[in-house]
């Protein structure tokens, strides 16, 4: 017994691979190209010390989209250093609380090295410099960062000087860049050792005057992609119960047309109607299609935008 759709999973992984540049893309391209020549300069010269980037945004919003994306361009492309190895940008993804010597574990991880826990602090954090130094890594990434820290925790002051530490050490500095809820920028903004060397880059939510171009576009990219007619269906009436749908989050704008148009693609049709997202909808909170933000008049009145963030997560 199959429990894979090929049909589904080939058109699913065809939309997925779709990427659009958007602005927010280039301006985050941008500072990371300005902090990875700051880190190569600190490799040919007496200024030892890297920058790095604290990327926010609210949850879905598309931060660990953009950044893989990044890191993965980045990565392939091989880049050489000064002294001609390609450079590499390693990810770790947080969840829960963690120590720093933990920190520095899931980093070993992340570098193809495991280690003992037993084993020192001192220890894993100098194999972690080691590796980084060996496998020409010239900068670390740490998603939803925010994990590490909480309100009047002592340790926030350990992962605060620790980072800054990272960025300045002599024998290898790395450039870091955390990601995170917007919390994480105060955090990173109330040591300012650590804030003078990072750039923020923040991503917004989605404001449908400001946005409405880009999430035309987005819309039709997608829809071209499956071949699937969306003319008659984008208009602003549309547009709107779409952003208010998905809590103004251009993650969960994307998961949902990504889900209408697969289920459509499979059943054949021709262009995308108001139920399908409805459906789609439906499938993924727990509501019913004959109710929901696509369907009743008064949407804004009848949902509370917040509680369906929470569902679609």
């Amino acid at each position: 017994m199959s429990f894979i759709n090929p049909d589904r999973f080939k058109i699913v992984d065809q939309l997925k691979r779709n990427h659009l540049v958007f602005p927010r893309a280039e301006k985050l391209k941008t500072a990371f190209s300005k902090c990875l020549e700051h880190q190569f300069i600190s490799q040919t010269n007496d200024c030892v010390e890297a920058r790095g980037l604290v990327v926010t945004g609210s949850s879905r919003v598309g931060k660990s989209r953009e950044l893989k994306k990044l890191i993965g361009d980045f990565n392939a492309s091989k880049t050489q250093m000064p002294d001609g190895r390609p450079a590499k940008i390693v990810s770790c993804v947080l969840s829960g609380r963690v120590s720093f010597k933990d920190l520095g574990v899931k980093t070993l991880s992340a570098l193809g090295y495991e280690v003992q826990r037993a084993r020192t602090q001192e220890y894993i954090w100098e194999r972690v410099l080691d590796q980084a130094q060996g496998q020409g890594v010239v900068g670390i990434h740490y998603d939803e960062c925010q994990h590490v820290f909480a309100a009047g925790a002592k340790s926030n002051a350990v992962f605060l000087d620790s980072f800054k530490s990272m960025m300045k050490e002599p024998r290898w500095p790395l450039m870091l860049i955390l990601s995170g809820v917007p919390t994480l920028f105060e955090y990173v903004r109330s040591y300012e050792q650590l804030d003078a060397l990072v750039d923020p880059v923040h991503f917004d939510e989605i404001r449908l005057k400001r946005d409405k171009d880009e999430l035309l576009e987005l819309l039709f990219a997608y829809a071209d992609e499956a071949e699937i007619d969306i003319f008659q269906l984008v208009t602003m009436e549309f547009l709107s119960r779409l952003d208010f749908a998905c809590a103004h989050r251009w993650g969960l704008v994307i998961e949902l047309l990504i889900d209408t148009l697969t289920k459509a693609k499979l059943e054949g049709k021709s262009e995308l109607k108001l139920e399908d997202f409805a459906e789609q909808f439906a499938l993924r909170t727990g509501t019913t299609k004959q109710y929901s933000p696509f369907t009743e008049p008064d949407y804004v009145e009848a949902f509370d935008a917040q509680r369906m963030l929470k569902l679609s997560e």
